[in-house]
């Protein structure tokens, strides 16, 4: 009597999970090194948390064997992702977080208003 299971395919979930644990190793490197450049330590951290996905997603939740009918099925799911950030880009990315609103405004004048009463008042240090 023979032994398959329809499948065939053969995966080592042991050398996957070692792989993922180097990726968090890598990961955890970069953050201790952290470079002057903070820009490069996000693109090196989330290149790797990239690379652990998609790790996870080939072959914890099988996406490798399966056949090209799952890029039909994730083509909305991309779709919808590019499209939220730049539906929200007026409302957040440009107008709220201008110096036009009353909260910045509050700020920046409080800001003044105590540099300027520090700058007047005698220095208790001598």
């Amino acid at each position: 009597m023979s032994e398959d299971h329809g499948g065939g395919h053969h995966t080592n979930y042991f050398a996957i999970f070692g792989v993922l644990c180097f990726c968090t190793i890598i990961s955890v490197v970069f953050d201790w090194i952290s470079p002057d450049n903070k820009l490069v330590l996000i693109v090196l951290v989330l290149g790797v948390a990239v690379a652990k996905a998609l790790f996870v997603m080939a072959y914890f939740m099988h996406l490798k064997f399966e056949g090209n009918w799952k890029f039909l099925l994730l083509s909305p799911t991309v779709i919808l992702a590019m499209g939220l950030p730049l539906a929200l880009y007026p409302d957040i990315g440009v107008h709220y977080y201008t110096l036009a609103t009353p909260q910045a405004q509050q700020t920046v004048e409080h800001d003044d208003h105590a540099s300027e009463e520090a700058a007047a008042s005698p220095s208790h240090d001598e």
